[in-house]
């Protein structure tokens, strides 16, 4: 499969956050978010080539029992089930990260789940070139479903503005049983201030609806690059 990077660092964002992880982050993706922070596996995806059991070695190099999976969207990579499998078997934790527009039954303890609403679509980047592609895809309730029934999950979303939260409430009426307490808002930005502005607000809505305030703890501590 196509690997944008491996690297060891903290949890960023959501349950799980600080947790110290090694990160497998596979390169390409089916939608084109005009806010996504890693567009060297999206818009302009990048990396090599590895077999499965050259990224288990690479894993098992680091002091850690926890590994997120993320990408890109990392349900596209045809090994994904197998990788994911040989993770299991060395007794890892994993976290898969995925935008939940495509479903595998790979092996996850946590599945993060980050359903992309309408503000993520890209028409003004490149011409509106990819909005009507991204705009049909970025929904998926029966796929997130089919993770919510499979593994313990929680739902993180990307908060441009205040009409989201709309939006968040909308999406939840139409999967039945979710646990409030697993729903994440999450500022959309990738510097402090721009965060700090956006998460200002963001908290108010959390309290109001009982949702849980997601931070960027990554960014907080070491900006935004690769590796971290």
């Amino acid at each position: 499969m196509r690997i944008a990077e491996i690297f060891y660092s903290i949890q960023g964002e959501g349950r799980l956050t600080g947790v110290p992880s090694v990160f497998v982050r596979t390169s390409g993706c089916n939608l084109r978010c005009w806010f996504c922070d890693t567009p060297y596996t999206s818009w302009e995806p990048e990396g090599e080539e590895r077999c499965v059991a050259d990224i288990l070695g690479a894993v098992d190099s680091f002091n850690s029992r926890h590994v997120v999976v993320t990408g890109g969207e990392p349900l596209l990579a045809l090994d994904i089930e197998e990788l994911c499998a040989g993770l299991r078997a060395g007794g890892y934790h994993i976290t898969l990260e995925t935008a939940a527009t495509v479903f595998k039954a790979a092996e996850c303890d946590l599945a993060s789940l980050s359903p992309k609403l309408s503000s993520s679509t890209p028409r003004q980047r490149a011409d509106g070139k990819y909005a009507e592609q991204h705009e049909s895809r970025r929904l998926r309730p029966d796929v997130i479903r089919a993770f919510m029934e499979r593994s313990d999950y929680q739902l993180k979303f990307v908060i441009d503005r205040p009409e989201d939260v709309g939006e968040v409430l909308e999406l939840l009426e139409r999967l039945p049983g979710v646990e409030w307490s697993k729903v994440l808002l999450m500022p959309q930005g990738v510097e402090r201030d721009e965060l700090h502005k956006r998460g200002v607000w963001l908290v108010e809505e959390c309290k109001k609806h009982g949702f849980r305030y997601c931070p960027r703890l990554h960014i907080d501590l070491f900006g935004n690059r690769r590796g971290i």
